[in-house]
Formats: structure tokens, C-alpha cells, sequence
């Protein structure tokens, strides 16, 4: 399948053809004509799936039919982190540049006044964090009583982070009647409750939820806690990396950590929810221009980093939720690229790594490096060399659900295999 099968106008195909995409990604091809459709929409995409194209088009395509010059907003995006939210307006303001709609994001840590001016001067698609748009609810500066679409990303982060109350506000805001679409990587009780609540007869799509990219080689470091930070620099000097995401249970963990590989000559900065949005921007722009080698990052804070041609993922430790080990390595060997995620573990990890590696349904190759033997065995240790990881053996399926359990049925619409090129990193 290409784009132009789906029914898309010609300004949005020029955008997509200009970007260097020619074929849709699995929930491209099933949330697109779903959406275009006027369905509701449940989808089950994890991060590096092309989900952002997947929503941002169809929206795109549907306000540019009954486009005008009003100055309400017609489309809300909400999602949970800074980071995300910025790059939803990326993807927005890239695929609609042919186009007369208007768009801006909005979302804490910067100043609020440059926010209210873009908002006075009109905007069709908002894309906004929880916090702020409540903030700017309560001062009169948005309206939200003529939205067309709501796209609720991330919905399992949202909760995670305590964003539910603040989800149940905005909703109780927006008209009865308009478009829903919520994404989501896993699919918690919680999360069915809340979709439940406000999504109608919606069309389900779920695309290798919990399953790593088979682009994406793995490999579990077994060594003792006191030389993760000797074996990481080793690693990145010896195998010169020149761009390597590395993540950190915690805040000042990862504080920490980027003061040690300075001190050991390596360029790097931290990313996490304590440092300011400009430090954040300044060192993701650092990072992609090449300037800093390492960017060490807290889950929360690389929640919808957008990076192209990540080659190295490295967990220097491993998180306390399975589904997030998914989240982080799927940073990289994403659009088709191939890319290499490791993971430094201690014995303390050892439950942790057994969870990861039931939910991939997957044993990571373990590798000892010589001189960093650990003292303590993992559980389970089989020597092996590195290997592709991740079967992607997932179904991809699009169906509307039966009853309030939502259960699939089969469907008659299955995406094919993808292209040289897709736009998966969007």
C-alpha cells in the first residue's frame, strides 16, 4: 500500500512526499481510512509505530475540507509530556504547510503570555499538556465548546503520571458531538474504563503492542553494579559511538551519571522533568546536531523524543514496568533503520530482566565483557553472541469491537508489509 491509496488529499500527499515517505506504516494504513471514515478510533501503538502520522493526516485532511476563517479551535491533541507534545506540533506544522490551518502547542515550563498571543490570533489544532491548557481554561484564553476532533496519545502515560482528573475536566469541556481518538501502548483496566467513557462504537486497531522492533539488535551486559559507569564509557569509547541515548531510573541518577562521563571525557547532557524546558531543548538540539555524544534521560522525559537514525540505546538500568523497556528501545531502529539496544544488569535486576523477557516473549542474548565479569550470576545466563532481537510476529488488526468488552472480531482489513521507507519516526 503507498499513501495515495488512502484517500488523502494532494497537498497532504506533496507534505508526505516531501518528508521522504512513500509507504504507511501498519497503523497508518488502518487508523488513516478509519479515521477519514469519521470513526472513533482505540488504537494500541507503542512508540516508533508511525502514530503521529496516523492521526495528524486524517485530521489534516478532514478540517482542510470544511476550512474557513473562524478563529475557534477545531481540533484538540492532548498527550503528557513536553517533549511529545512538541513533536506532534512538528508533525502537524510539516504535513499541513500546504494548507490554510493554523496550529500551536502550549504546555508549562516556558512562558505563558507568547502561548496567549498565538491563541488571540486564532488556531484550528491545539496541542497541548494537561497543566497548561487547564491553566489557560481557567484564565478565559481557550474555549474548547467547538472541537471537532479530540486525540487523546499516550493515554497509559496520562494515567501514569496522574493526569486523570485533569483528562476528566478537559472532556466534560468538549461538545457531544465530535470525532475521538485515543492511542495507546498498553491496555489497562483503567484504560478501558476511560475509553469507554467517552469513545463510540470505536474502531480497534492494534499494532505489536509489547513487542520489540526485529530492526533492533538486544543484548544483556551482565556486571556488577559498582562498574556500570566503567563499562558504559567503555563502550562508547572503544565502539566510538557519536550518539547514544542512555536512561536512568531517576532524576539524579541521571544527573549523576552525566557528570561522570564528562569527568571521563565523554560530551553529555541530562534530560528529565527537574530541568527547565529551554536546558531540555538546548540539550535534545545538542544531541541531534552531533555536539553532545550522550544524552542521558529519565523515562518520563524521553516519552516522545524524536530522533532519526538513533544507532545505540543503552538502559544502564533497567525500568521498574516491563511495557517501558519496550518504550525505551523502541528509540531507536525506527522508519527501517537498524539499531543496537543494551542493557547493563546487575544482579538486583535480575526479576526485573526475567518480567522484561516474559513480555517480549524473548530470551536477550547475555554477553560478559571481559575484565567486567559480574561476580553474582543472572538467573538464567546462556552464553551468546549478540542477535537480532524481537520476532515481529504481531498481528496487526483493525475491527470495530463487540459490547462494552470491546473484544475484536476478525476483520477483512490487514496491513501489508511496509516499504524501503515509512514514516515511523513521526
Amino acid at each position: 500500500m503507498t499513501f495515495q491509496e488512502l484517500g488523502l488529499s494532494k497537498e497532504l500527499l506533496q507534505a508526505v512526499s516531501n518528508s521522504g515517505y512513500t509507504t504507511p506504516t501498519p497503523v497508518q494504513a488502518n487508523a488513516i481510512p478509519a479515521i477519514l471514515n469519521g470513526d472513533d478510533v482505540l488504537a494500541g501503538a507503542q512508540t516508533g509505530t508511525g502514530k503521529t502520522a496516523g492521526f495528524t493526516l486524517p485530521m489534516l485532511h478532514l478540517l482542510q475540507a470544511k476550512s474557513g476563517k473562524t478563529k475557534h479551535i477545531r481540533a484538540l491533541v492532548l498527550t503528557p509530556t513536553r517533549e511529545l507534545a512538541a513533536q506532534i506540533d512538528e508533525s502537524v506544522q510539516t504535513y499541513g504547510k500546504f494548507l490554510p490551518i493554523r496550529s500551536t502547542v502550549v504546555f508549562g515550563g516556558v512562558g505563558i503570555n507568547p502561548q496567549i498571543a498565538k491563541l488571540k490570533r486564532g488556531v484550528d489544532i491545539l496541542v497541548a499538556t494537561p497543566g497548561r491548557l487547564l491553566d489557560l481554561i481557567g484564565q478565559g484564553k481557550v474555549n474548547l465548546s467547538q472541537i471537532e476532533f479530540f486525540v487523546l496519545d499516550e493515554a497509559d502515560r496520562m494515567l501514569d503520571m496522574g493526569f486523570i482528573h485533569d483528562i476528566r475536566k478537559v472532556l466534560k469541556l468538549l461538545p457531544k458531538k465530535r470525532q475521538n481518538l485515543l492511542f495507546s501502548a498498553t491496555f489497562s483496566a483503567e484504560i478501558k474504563k476511560l475509553a469507554s467513557g467517552f469513545l463510540h462504537n470505536p474502531t480497534f486497531i492494534e499494532v505489536a503492542r509489547n513487542e520489540t522492533a526485529h530492526q533492533v539488535t538486544q543484548v544483556v551486559y551482565p556486571v556488577n553494579k559498582a562498574q556500570k559507569r566503567a563499562l558504559l564509557s567503555k563502550l562508547i569509547s572503544e565502539g566510538d559511538w557519536q550518539q547514544v541515548l542512555v536512561f536512568t531510573k531517576t532524576k539524579h541518577g541521571a544527573n549523576r551519571l552525566t557528570k561522570q562521563l564528562e569527568t571521563d571525557g565523554i560530551g553529555a547532557s541530562a534530560i528529565h522533568g527537574n530541568k527547565s524546558q529551554t536546558a531540555r531543548t538546548k540539550a535534545l538540539a545538542g544531541f541531534k546536531a552531533g555536539s553532545i555524544r550522550v544524552l542521558v534521560a529519565t523515562d518520563i522525559a524521553a516519552r516522545g523524543l524524536d530522533i532519526d537514525q538513533l544507532p545505540h540505546v543503552v538502559n544502564y538500568e533497567l525500568p521498574h514496568v516491563a511495557e517501558d523497556y519496550v518504550h525505551r528501545i523502541g528509540r531507536t531502529g525506527r522508519a527501517g533503520n537498524s539499531g543496537e539496544a543494551m542493557s547493563l544488569v546487575s544482579i538486583d535486576e535480575d526479576k526485573l530482566l526475567r518480567g522484561i523477557e516474559r513480555l517480549i516473549k524473548k530470551d536477550i542474548p547475555k554477553v560478559t565483557i571481559e575484565g567486567f565479569e559480574a561476580t553474582e550470576k543472572l538467573s538464567d545466563l546462556p552464553k551468546e553472541k549478540p542477535q537480532r532481537g524481537g520476532r515481529n510476529g504481531g498481528q496487526n488488526r483493525s475491527q470495530k469491537p463487540q459490547g462494552n468488552n470491546r473484544r475484536p472480531q476478525n476483520s477483512n482489513r490487514r496491513s501489508q508489509g511496509q516499504g524501503r521507507r515509512s514514516s515511523g519516526n513521526r
